[in-house]
């Protein structure tokens, strides 16, 4: 899964931190740092945070191959 954050619109509320820790940390009190490819195995949490997020800066891209196969089958 691919993450993305806008980070002109984050504002540090650092609530992806507390949901999803092992992919997003606050270096400091206000950039942000964020892994942008995750393992399926974290996707409630990012699914979570990106949910929690107050501003909506954070976008989440499940890459799936299988749909991409299927509309080639067409």
């Amino acid at each position: 899964m691919r993450i993305v954050v806008d980070l002109n619109r984050c504002q540090a509320f650092a609530q992806c931190v507390f949901m999803a820790p092992e992919v997003f940390a606050l270096h400091g009190e206000e950039a942000l740092l964020y892994q942008p490819r995750v393992d399926e195995a974290h996707r409630d949490e990012v699914l979570r945070a990106a949910a929690a997020c107050p501003v909506q800066a954070i976008l989440v891209d499940r890459l799936d191959t299988s749909r991409e196969t299927s509309a080639d089958d067409r």
